[in-house]
């Protein structure tokens, strides 16, 4: 007899274990003062990419599982997943441009997507899984935006943090994991 884990193949779990190796191969290319093209450098960030694609995926499947039974509910909703998928797309262009120096230089991220881009992804997803953890039917217990929250904060702080805050995302992202809502 095998025991199975449920969720452990879902992009919400996924994502943030790219944002946890991606965090941990910064910290070893800034071992020697700098943060820049080298291998830990180029297999980061194309961590980094894969994650972020994923998070994508993520905000889809948050969207997906909000019960918008009413019109200011599904208002709601679909804003949040337009906000955050507004806001993975700002983190693609600016992780693409850090890969490729020539797409950066051709099509930099304007300087106020670079600052409200990451606001944007925070918001959106803070939107839906409080949506989800709050408002009935609760499919998210109350700790799990609580825990992605802390995660976002402790990027914010430091971007040493990262693979901490990607732990404290992954623990918020698991019963989204494990969730067989709607589709």
């Amino acid at each position: 007899m095998t025991s199975r884990l449920v969720g452990v193949k879902s992009p919400a779990l996924i994502a943030p274990l790219m944002l946890l190796l991606y965090g941990l191969l910064r910290l070893i290319d800034g071992l020697d003062g700098e943060h820049g093209p080298g291998l830990a450098w180029n297999l980061g960030h194309t961590l980094f990419l894969i994650g972020f694609a994923l998070f994508g995926a993520v905000t889809v499947r948050l969207r997906q599982l909000v019960p918008a039974t009413a019109v200011r509910r599904r208002f709601l909703a679909n804003m949040a997943a337009a906000v955050g998928l507004f806001g993975v797309a700002c983190f693609l262009w600016v992780i693409l441009g850090d890969l490729f120096a020539d797409l950066d230089a051709a099509a930099p991220l304007p300087e106020p997507l670079k600052m409200i881009g990451p606001l944007a992804f925070q918001l959106g997803w803070l939107t839906l899984l409080v949506m989800l953890a709050y408002t009935e039917p609760r499919l998210l217990p109350a700790w799990s935006p609580l825990l992605v929250l802390a995660g976002f904060l402790l990027f914010a702080a430091d971007l040493d943090l990262l693979p901490i805050g990607a732990l404290l995302l992954m623990a918020g992202l698991t019963p989204v994991a494990r969730t067989r809502g709607r589709s």
